[in-house]
């Protein structure tokens, strides 16, 4: 078996939870007078909370000081997570509880790598507090996507080489970082647009084929 571990993404990847980043942001651009769209949400995707906030203000004709960068970004957060007090195991992407019990089931190690520093509650509301080995988020880095350090941290924490590990992504810059890592990169949803991932997935139960190069309905099957 080619691979020891796998590191997720948690938005995009094992839930979808864009549309409440976009909510909370367009809610501070607007107190804010900015103008925001799906087109600048788009280059927030991966990126920090800090840095998203210095996207958005490129279009913001006064200086901000730090302490109200601060004010804006606390805003969004907050206002972010409680949008996601109504997150439910419902809200996992389709085949994403199979797909981690035939990996578990094959021995391999699972982590998340997300940026988000709301990872391990939104692990909680969606019933996979205790599903990996390993999380690292945006709580332990110093660094954000698509500097490698938030793939290197959870390869380190399992116990792997990098070159054992493959990423799941959805973002440009995950996959950027993933490569960067010295990592391959199984891309899914908008990743596979770039052409820059080591395999492209149409869903995420093709992942164990890679992992396996057996066909997923039969692994499935020998596993029940």
């Amino acid at each position: 078996m080619k691979y020891k571990a796998v590191i997720f993404d948690l938005d995009g990847v094992i839930c979808h939870t864009d549309e409440n980043h976009y909510q909370a942001w367009k809610s501070v651009a607007d107190s804010l007078g900015i103008t925001f769209d799906r087109t600048v949400n788009d280059r927030l995707r991966g990126v920090s909370r800090r840095e998203s906030l210095e996207i958005m203000l490129e279009s913001h004709d006064e200086e901000m000081e730090e302490a109200e960068k601060k004010h804006w970004s606390d805003q969004k957060n907050q206002r972010y997570r409680e949008s996601l007090k109504t997150l439910t195991p419902e809200n996992l992407d389709p085949g994403v509880t199979e797909t981690l019990s035939v990996v578990r089931k094959m021995g391999i190690l699972m982590a998340i790598g997300s940026s988000s520093k709301n990872t391990k509650y939104i692990l909680e509301r969606l019933g996979l507090a205790d599903a990996f080995d390993a999380i690292s988020d945006g709580n332990g880095i110093t660094k954000a996507k698509p500097d490698p350090e938030i793939f290197l941290r959870a390869a380190s924490q399992m116990g792997v080489q990098p070159e054992d590990c493959l990423v799941v992504e959805d973002a440009k810059v995950g996959i950027e970082a993933a490569l960067a890592a010295g990592m391959d990169c199984a891309a899914i949803g908008d990743g596979t647009r770039y052409g820059m991932a080591q395999y492209n997935l149409d869903q995420i139960t093709d992942l164990v084929a890679i992992l396996e190069q057996t066909p997923w309905q039969s692994i499935l099957k020998d596993l029940k």
